[in-house]
């Protein structure tokens, strides 16, 4: 889950390819590329970009035990 689910910068929905950025890029056997997962996911904007590459996911940290 990524909170927030907005960019910052410009309000676009960005947090609905979170899982599937992170499972391609960090997750996967072979890690992808990504700056080719965000343009196959259709993040164009420079700030949208960012904010996926830059996002670290704090729930496991902050609440281990589900």
């Amino acid at each position: 889950m990524m909170v927030p689910v907005r960019c910052f910068t410009c309000g676009t929905v960005v947090g609905e390819h979170w899982e599937e950025f992170k499972h391609r890029t960090k997750e996967a056997d072979e890690p992808e590329d990504p700056e080719k997962v965000l343009d196959e996911l259709g993040i164009e904007r420079h700030c949208c970009r960012r904010m996926l590459v830059s996002h670290k996911d704090l729930v496991d940290i902050v609440a281990p035990y589900q």
